[in-house]
């Protein structure tokens, strides 16, 4: 038995798997010295994820290609027992195909990108991760009011990028349209309180106006769009119980809530120095007729 196993060791093939086993090892090795390298001295987080993912996809090809020329000839004798098996195997790793042929169509046909804000396969949350067979998702909303975290990690597979809708909050334009509505009384200065808002607006959201004007007239050359309104609307309606006027703006997708917090601020500040000329209006209850009473005493005594 020793002389056989020594024989086969010392044969083509013996050697043939050591060379494969050796060259795994540097190859592998190789990879993770250059992630670790990555991880020390490249400083942005974008182009560090980036790269790591590249030296991954490297290594993996580069160990498909030596065991192809190392094994190359064993290969062909096996091409009818794979035609064979073919279809068996592609019907029960049918969802591991379709993950990965999602992979390429995320990463080719730009369906979003790591740092992207989406909604996939009914979950929303920023892309942390794009894995040959999963998106790493870190979840915004749930339970948490506005578009914060809620602390969980969420993974995706890629394949639901064939079966429901993408929604990309942050693609080729990195803009979302926002509103707010502000509810003013009757009797109110209708135009003090339009002016107060529009200037308001303008401080505040003038310059993602700015920004948003060139991120649209870029993302308009690539698909058939009318001309949109950027800057900051301001609209008023009258209803049964007060003016409501409406603020429409767009603001960077990150930002929504911080913007909206620093609107109704102010809003309040500059109402509250108009000495009552705009007053913010609220829900009232009027009560016009007071019901019928009728009380009956009885005279325990009597009893």
């Amino acid at each position: 038995m020793n002389y056989f196993s020594q024989e086969w060791f010392w044969s083509v093939n013996g050697g043939k798997v050591v060379i494969a086993l050796l060259a795994l090892i540097a190859i592998m090795t190789t990879s993770r010295l250059l992630k670790s390298s990555i991880t020390r001295h490249v400083q942005g987080k974008d182009v560090r994820y980036r790269l790591r993912k590249f030296v991954n996809l490297v290594s993996y090809l580069v160990i498909v290609i030596f065991l192809t020329i190392i094994f190359g000839e064993y290969f062909s004798n096996l091409t009818v027992a794979i035609g064979v098996a073919g279809a068996g195997i592609a019907f029960a790793l049918q969802e591991v195909i379709a993950s990965f042929a999602g992979w390429f169509a995320i990463n080719f046909a730009g369906f979003y990108k790591s740092g992207d804000r989406v909604q996939l396969g009914g979950i929303k949350g920023d892309v942390i991760d794009i894995s040959f067979l999963r998106t790493t998702l870190m979840e915004v909303g749930e339970w948490v009011n506005a578009d914060l975290y809620s602390g969980r990690t969420v993974r995706v597979a890629n394949s639901f990028v064939f079966k429901e809708p993408v929604f990309n909050y942050s693609g080729e334009f990195p803009f979302l349209w926002d509103e707010i509505t502000i509810p003013v009384m009757y009797g109110s200065d209708y135009h003090l309180a339009r002016e107060i808002l529009e200037r308001l607006s303008n401080d505040e959201i003038g310059e993602y106006a700015k920004q948003a004007n060139i991120s649209w007239e870029d993302f308009s050359k690539h698909f058939l769009l009318e001309d949109a309104v950027i800057e900051p609307l301001v609209t008023l309606i009258a209803n049964d119980n007060w003016m409501e006027f409406t603020l429409r703006y767009v603001v960077n997708y990150k930002a929504r809530r911080s913007i909206k917090d620093r609107l109704f601020t102010k809003i309040l500040d500059e109402f509250a120095k108009t000495n009552g000329k705009v007053k913010l209006a609220s829900t009232t209850l009027q009560l016009l007729e007071l019901p019928k009473l009728e009380i009956k005493m009885t005279d325990e005594k009597k009893n």
